[in-house]
């Protein structure tokens, strides 16, 4: 560990010492530009406790990779000061944890879960411009714009998705008294344990190769990992491996492993399982030799049922590493159609309207349309038109100016619809949009322009708008509830995703979530689900979609005995109260005993009151996060009714 920090400090000292004194030049003149002044005092704008669960059950792999790395960091610097923050990639805080006497003050300028640290909104600060630079970033004392930050030092890491993609951000930030050089370096080996832990849970089922130059490296942070296909189609690559390779991502994707390596595939698995080294020597294309290892996970799930692994062996792995569109197809042949449609219309200024019922995953189909869009390096920005009030949804979408009305922010606010320039507008639940703020939208589309409340100047603004509902908006016309000329304005392609009782790859879709779960450090043993189950599953109707799918298999995670595999004893309660599942049939052999009763009792407390600590007594909270009722927990936990009185 001692050899990779000293490592890691050494070939960025130069970069630490003023290598960045223009980067902060340049972000205190986009500051500027955002209106901000440096003896303002900051507006946090702090999410509401409901909206921040949506956030993180949104970053949900993110956390999961990345906070048990967190809780690592936080040992080695404990004590010093400080505090360790992840965000998403837009600059929202999910998580935060350090020493608690500097956590109080860290309060005072909402280093939160909940604030957004976006340059826009804080001006320069390590997580708002590492974000805007796409770089590691140090922002010390009065390098802040505001003088409000400036007794902070923080340094902030950009973490990458498997892809290359921005996903969010790792800052360790404490008193500007404190600070010590090796901080960066820390936290970029955070990054890096997080990226890896990430790539390999992504390509689990696919070849993996991992390498260095020195043997010793291999199996630590610094070895370069490659996956591929088992017939030698490139996916992806880290960091290190694109940087022992000389090349970036997007021009590693034009290559094969015979490209790469000089070998096939067949010819590398063969000298892989001869050798009786603990590694084998390849020759890169550049020319230097590195030792490598090589990971054949052909099955990642070696529980899983012998109809999933012969029907649809592909579908358990990503198809096209620069497609998230080709992520979500998983074998349904609806799917797939919506898929080919959207494809045919990215990047032509056509407006997309998907429809279908509540959580069958349309936001998820819209991020991944705009990740597949030449706007993909703009920005995404989602609206539940449904969960906005409506007397505060037109200052949502188009802002407004100072003193607008009563409660506006001293600076006013930029709208949605201009944070979303350059990129793509999402527009959930169109529906429930007010009628009389439909007028507006629709001179939006037609103009391209918004004026912002309480402004006489109109702002241009590029976005390409992706909208969804849940409703049927033929019949919202006919009850003059929707516009007609709205309609046809967002309806240029309309596709429906089907509810998930209608897909035919169900099983591969829960043997993917569970992967995810399985993933996730905080779960102890690799997950399997019962035949039993699975044909139960099969048969039921998942009236609440992903998001009761999502729940129901994430409570029978917490619940699983140690041989990891899910059974009808581990399924929530509230599941089998529905009368669309079979009632459980219990014969006399299998009636479990007194004692095997009284384990899965404490266990299910200790499962509920675990869950509780983490929302803070919440209980409406804890119930989403275990995907049961409150009922379910008063009754487990008497005391609950009490806490919530």
């Amino acid at each position: 560990m001692q050899d990779e920090i000293r490592e890691i400090a050494a070939s960025h000292d130069e970069w630490e010492s003023g290598g960045l004194i223009p980067a902060i030049r340049k972000a205190h003149e986009r500051s500027e530009t955002f209106g901000l002044n440096a003896s303002t005092r900051p507006d946090y704008d702090v999410l509401t406790n409901a909206d921040l669960l949506l956030k993180l059950e949104q970053n949900r792999v993110l956390c999961a990779h990345a906070t048990p790395v967190m809780e690592s960091l936080r040992e080695q610097i404990v004590n010093t000061q400080s505090m360790i923050v992840l965000t998403d990639a837009q600059g929202l805080i999910l998580y935060s944890t350090g020493d608690d006497d500097f956590l109080a003050r860290a309060e005072k300028v909402a280093l939160r879960a909940g604030a957004n640290w976006a340059e826009e909104r804080q001006g320069t600060n390590a997580i708002g411009t590492a974000i805007a630079e796409r770089s590691a970033t140090v922002v010390h004392g009065d390098q802040h714009y505001l003088a409000a930050n400036r007794f902070l030092t923080c340094s902030s890491v950009p973490i990458l998705d498997p892809y290359g993609d921005l996903i969010g951000v790792l800052d360790v930030t404490g008193d500007h008294r404190s600070y010590h050089r090796h901080t960066m370096a820390l936290a970029r080996m955070s990054v890096q344990m997080i990226e890896n832990h990430l790539f390999s849970s992504t390509f689990h089922g696919m070849m993996q190769i991992s390498f260095h130059g020195r043997p010793e490296f291999l199996g630590t942070l610094m070895e370069g990992i490659m996956a591929f296909t088992f017939d030698g189609r490139f996916l992806s690559a880290n960091r290190s491996a694109q940087f022992q390779f000389g090349l970036p991502l997007s021009a590693l994707r034009a290559h094969t492993l015979s490209s790469l390596f000089g070998l096939t595939s067949a010819q590398l698995i063969d000298r892989s399982h001869t050798s009786r080294a603990p590694h084998i020597s390849l020759n890169l294309n550049n020319g230097t030799v590195v030792c490598a290892r090589v990971r054949l996970n052909r099955a990642p799930f070696a529980d899983a049922t012998t109809a999933v692994a012969q029907t649809a062996p592909r579908a358990l792995a990503p198809r096209e590493p620069s497609s998230r569109l080709a992520l979500l197809e998983t074998g349904d042949a609806k799917v797939s159609a919506v898929i080919g449609k959207v494809r045919k219309v990215i990047g032509k200024g056509i407006p997309i309207l998907i429809t279908g019922e509540t959580g069958t995953g349309k936001e998820l189909l819209a991020q991944a349309i705009h990740s597949d869009s030449p706007r993909r390096g703009g920005p995404f920005i989602a609206v539940n038109c449904a969960s906005i009030p409506e007397n505060l949804i037109e200052s949502e979408l188009f802002g407004y100016e100072e003193g607008a009305f009563t409660g506006a922010r001293r600076k006013g606010a930029a709208g949605k619809v201009l944070q979303a320039n350059g990129g793509t507008l999402f527009l959930d639940e169109i529906g429930d949009m007010p009628y009389h703020l439909q007028v507006r939208l629709l001179r939006v589309l037609q103009e391209r322009v918004i004026d912002p409340l309480g402004s006489s100047k109109s702002i241009p603004v590029d976005v390409a708008i992706i909208c969804a509902t849940h409703r049927n908006l033929r019949e919202m016309i006919a009850q003059n509830t929707f516009r007609e000329d709205l309609y046809y304005r967002l309806n240029g392609l309309v596709v429906k995703l089907p509810p998930l009782r209608e897909r035919t790859d169900l099983a591969v879709v829960i043997m993917n979530m569970m992967r995810t779960l399985s993933a996730d450090e905080a779960c102890n043993t690799r997950l399997s689900i019962d035949d039993d189950v699975m044909a139960l599953f099969e048969r039921y109707s998942w009236p609440g979609n992903f998001r009761q799918l999502c729940n129901v298999l994430r409570t029978a995670a917490a619940m699983v005995d140690d041989d990891g595999c899910i059974r009808r004893e581990h399924l929530p309660e509230d599941f089998f109260d529905d009368p669309r599942v079979p009632a459980p049939v219990i014969s006399e052999a299998s009636t479990p005993s007194a004692f095997d009763c009284e384990r899965l009792q404490e266990v299910t407390v200790a499962v509920i009151a675990a869950t509780l600590a983490r929302h803070h007594g919440n209980v409406s909270a804890a119930a989403r996060a275990l995907g049961i009722s409150r009922n379910t927990i008063y009754r487990k936990l008497p005391a609950c009714s009490v806490m919530e009185q």
